[in-house]
């Protein structure tokens, strides 16, 4: 095909072509490229026929991409990413007058702890803007920034894809909520023989924190696992259970409640809180300016309420 045969080809059918290699569902991308789901199916059906290959096919209940339709995405993807970067550099970003829509990956603690001022002056200085947070850790950052759902996320992070950069945003100390009235700092002995409770997004009831205490051969004994921070206040509050969870979530769980936050008795490594992005945005004016006001009220010191 030369430049000119291009011009039969609908770039709109590309993009559904990439989010069908990642999602193998016909509703997910309906939901996440907000079209229809009979037009994504039609969609399919002029792809198939572009490519001359199945690209989908049923396998049980879900559907696999055929060898084919992988070898095009490997060909195809860098490709896009290309022409998206040149493109949104062409553009000049006004925040007053965008009606851009910004996907963001957060972690629970992020999303709880730190989030709500920084959209609070996206909402201000973009009013016309649509954010749409999608939760992220870990495991799924990598997943989520190399199928482009996300442009940016926030969270302890490992692993990325090659193509993404990584700046820091601040250490993540932690502090030991508790919500019964007996006066005085836990001590290290109050600390292990107290019931827990424990964020988990993966279900997992073991931790960094684990970890610490193992180094000074002590243990905890965890009896609660929850998926979220915002459930913390009303299960500690008036219980034995304490929870060690990042100071930001620590600042935002106390306020306005019986909670109280203090320093552990024991010395805990402080893990990292990152901000990884897409290469492929890294000079887009409107991420850039996304990613530094993300910069700015995601690394800001807190100051804790003391009991």
């Amino acid at each position: 095909m030369n430049r000119n045969d291009l011009r039969r080809v609908d770039m709109n059918l590309l993009v559904i072509f990439e989010a069908l290699m990642f999602e193998k569902n016909l509703t997910r991308v309906a939901e996440k490229l907000f079209m229809g789901q009979p037009a994504v199916s039609a969609a399919l059906g002029r792809l198939r026929d572009l490519f001359d290959d199945p690209l989908l096919l049923r396998n049980g209940r879900g559907m696999e991409p055929t060898a084919r339709a992988l070898a095009i995405l490997k060909e195809l993807q860098p490709a896009m990413d290309v022409i998206s970067g040149a493109v949104s550099r062409a553009k000049e970003f006004e925040p007053q007058s965008s009606c851009d829509v910004f996907r963001i990956g957060l972690s629970d603690d992020a999303e709880f702890g730190l989030f709500p001022p920084l959209l609070s002056q996206l909402r201000e200085e973009a009013p016309g803007i649509i954010v749409v947070v999608r939760r992220a850790n870990y495991l799924l950052m990598p997943a989520l920034l190399a199928s482009g759902e996300i442009s940016v996320g926030v969270s302890y992070t490992t692993d990325l894809p090659a193509n993404a950069k990584r700046k820091k945003l601040r250490d993540i100390p932690c502090k030991v909520l508790r919500g019964d009235k007996r006066p005085g700092p836990l001590t290290l002995d109050e600390y292990c023989e107290r019931p827990h409770a424990m964020v988990s997004f993966s279900g997992d009831l073991s931790g960094n924190i684990d970890l610490d205490l193992a180094k000074i051969g002590r243990s905890r004994r965890v009896v609660l696992g929850v998926p979220q921070f915002s459930g913390l206040r009303a299960l500690l509050a008036g219980t034995e259970m304490i929870a060690t969870v990042p100071d930001y979530a620590a600042c935002a769980l106390v306020e306005g409640c019986a909670l109280r936050a203090e320093d552990p008795p024991f010395p805990i490594e402080a893990a990292q809180l990152s901000m990884a992005w897409s290469g492929v945005h890294d000079n887009d004016p409107a991420e850039k300016w996304l990613r530094s006001r993300i910069s700015q009220f995601m690394s800001e010191p807190l100051n804790i309420p003391t009991p």
